[in-house]
């Protein structure tokens, strides 16, 4: 029996960028996995980068880390949220990737001296990068970063403008996502902005085959078919992308509006309708919350919460375990100078996040949770302070800290391993990927995993520092999860206390609304607790 062909489908933007190309990839994958299919997705970043890893939060959001340990776009956040699918290093390139792939050859003499272009020797890498991805599955879904129209980005437009040559039209599909915005004073929805952005897009040679227009309503028939009309495409391949309450809604919607149906139209599959019921009874969950939590978040980058993409995620994923409404309240730990900031609040939760700034309100505000008693998560950086206010202020080693904060600090309970010193590229210093963890019975990780033996994702430089295990052991911290040798400690948490935990690791990462990770559910449960107490003692 002939194998059947992997049949590809093309995500592009236009307009401006942040329009949900990322989310809307991801919820087609959901809906043509719902209807059977083995699906993968690759994302193409056009920066010159090779990675997101040391790019500041600021400019790029969350860096997502993938079990192999790649460090990538927080759109392989969505991907492994909304599908089946795990993503790997081969899931997400970068124009500083396939550069240095090139000028690796070149170097090498693998070209036999002939000239180095943009076509075709890096269009062949891109193709190369998009058929490794493809390998072993029904469909892969390919989204190209940026906006269409952007220099940085001509050469991915070229490759995946040839893959249809390659392949066959019949195996691809091209969906470009764009704006159709609506102006209140006109009393008008626009859709000149998805015609220029179409023209744009024909400019390099591809015409979409089906539009996403991302608005805040559904489209009439008449805006539809005059999209249809000016941009040579059929009616029903003119979707209405709008805003929805939760971002789990947008399988839903873009299902209602046909695309899947157009999709396999297209593409020549043939496939039985989706099951969505399990998606139907999350947004039930979600939009029928029983109860109602707070939890505080101190950080550094709260200013772009997309920082902490995967953390809200998470949270919001437990609170649908719970039938609860998690509200995450956003406080900048330069701004904490007293943990009275946080009363009222039912958990609090420091992310991870890398260097001084803001780390003395941080700890500030893991003071408060610890003294009074609030559910408190520390993720990675926050396990990292933890154990730095823990060591000051219950173990009695002032001016203890991380040598990453204070060099000269004479308690340095978190520290580099002697194998990391003396290392001065960044990224060689880091420990990334799945790593396993023993977990101790009778506490709370084992409550909440109830098994021994779990695999976390890691992205950090420093550690606990063994040197000092044995006095913080005496003064009661619980060291709850360990590396299997027990050299590396990977939980910590404190005694006599409602909740409080920190891990080493981003468990952030394995979260899906599906399969809500439990420590999440342990910390969001410990928060609705938070809130009966609090309202017992009103009583």
């Amino acid at each position: 029996m002939a194998k059947r062909p992997t049949k590809f489908i093309f995500v592009t933007g236009g307009v401006l960028s942040s329009l949900g190309k990322g989310l809307a990839s991801a919820s087609i994958g959901a809906l043509l996995e719902a209807r059977g299919l083995r699906v993968t997705f690759l994302k193409l970043d056009p920066y010159l980068n090779v990675d997101p890893g040391t790019m500041n939060p600021f400019q790029h959001g969350e860096v997502y880390v993938t079990d192999d340990g790649a460090e990538t776009d927080l759109d392989l956040g969505h991907y492994e949220r909304f599908s089946h699918a795990r993503m790997s290093q081969v899931n997400n390139i970068t124009a500083g990737k396939i550069y240095d792939t090139v000028l690796s050859k070149e170097r090498r003499g693998d070209y036999l001296g002939g000239t180095v272009q943009v076509i075709p020797h890096v269009t062949d890498e891109i193709k190369a990068a998009i058929n490794r991805a493809a390998e072993g599955v029904d469909v892969l879904l390919c989204e190209v970063g940026g906006t269409v129209g952007d220099i940085e980005s001509l050469p991915f437009l070229e490759a995946i403008r040839q893959m249809r040559a390659d392949v066959g039209r019949e195996n691809t599909c091209y969906i470009h996502t764009a704006l159709v915005p609506y102006v209140p004073t006109a009393g008008e929805l626009k859709t000149k902005p998805v015609q220029h952005s179409v023209k744009e897009l024909r400019t390099v040679g591809i015409a979409p085959d089906v539009i996403l227009c991302r608005t805040d309503r559904f489209l009439p028939k008449s805006v539809k078919s005059k999209i249809a009309l000016f941009c040579n495409v059929d009616d029903d391949a003119v979707i209405t992308a709008k805003d929805v309450e939760t971002i789990y809604e947008v399988p839903l919607i873009l299902h209602k509006e046909g695309v899947d149906e157009k999709i396999t139209q297209i593409l020549g599959i043939w496939t039985g309708r989706p099951d969505l019921s399990p998606w139907e009874r999350l947004i039930q969950r979600a939009t029928h919350p029983e109860a109602e939590v707070t939890i505080a978040m101190v950080g550094k980058y709260v200013d772009l919460t997309e920082s902490y993409k995967s953390l809200n995620e998470a949270l919001y994923h437990a609170g649908f375990a719970h039938k609860a409404r998690v509200n995450i309240a956003y406080f900048d730990s330069e701004k904490v100078d007293d943990g009275a900031m946080l009363s009222g609040v039912d958990g609090i939760l420091v992310p991870h996040g890398f260097g001084s700034r803001g780390a003395e309100g941080k700890i500030l505000a893991i003071q408060h949770a610890r003294e009074q008693q609030v559910p408190y998560f520390g993720i990675c950086y926050g396990m990292q302070l933890a154990v730095i206010e823990y060591a000051r202020h219950v173990a009695g080693l002032a001016g203890a800290n991380s040598r990453e904060i204070d060099p000269e600090t004479p308690h340095p309970v978190i520290d580099l391993l002697p194998e990391q010193r003396g290392v001065e590229e960044k990224g060689a210093t880091m420990r990334l990927g799945a790593w396993p963890c023993a977990v101790c019975p009778d506490t709370l990780a084992w409550r909440a995993y109830g098994e021994a033996n779990v695999s976390e994702r890691h992205r950090h430089r420093y550690e606990f520092n063994p040197d000092y295990r044995d006095r913080l052991l005496a003064a009661g911290l619980v060291l709850s999860g360990t590396s299997p040798d027990g050299r590396l400690v990977e939980i910590v948490e404190v005694k006599d206390h409602p909740w409080f935990l920190g891990c080493q690791f981003h468990p952030e990462f394995a979260s899906t609304p599906f399969r809500p990770h439990p420590l999440f559910v342990a910390f969001v449960g410990a928060a609705l607790a938070q809130v009966g107490r609090r309202a017992a003692g009103a009583r």
